[in-house]
């Protein structure tokens, strides 16, 4: 074999090896994009539903917070109704206070 022959050889290895090279990269690339668009996915799904389970959370807290506060002000009116003014007692009181500042 002479050296053109050793050389062309040589040459036409290396294009093979490119080539290989070439595919193997494309391979890579193409196995990296599926699995960037599947951890897309379950990322995404993942954030869906926690997300889901945070509203529904919240959505019941409020809920129950409108529920106390209907309650409380209920509570309240039924207190203040119930209760009874003793305007006797409360003018004698007032008297008191009044005659103490002079």
């Amino acid at each position: 074999m002479d050296n053109s022959e050793v050389l062309g050889h040589l040459l036409k290895i290396e294009s093979e090896a490119a080539i290989l090279v070439n595919e193997a990269q494309a391979e890579a690339d193409k196995r990296i994009a599926e699995s960037e668009k599947l951890n897309k996915a379950s990322y995404e799904n993942h954030c869906r539903a926690k997300s889901e389970k945070l509203e529904k959370e919240l959505s019941e807290l409020i809920k129950l917070a409108q529920k106390n506060y209907r309650d409380e002000l209920e509570s309240y009116k039924e207190k203040k109704s119930a209760a009874s003014i003793d305007f006797k007692n409360f003018s004698l009181l007032l008297d008191k206070f009044i005659m103490e500042e002079t």
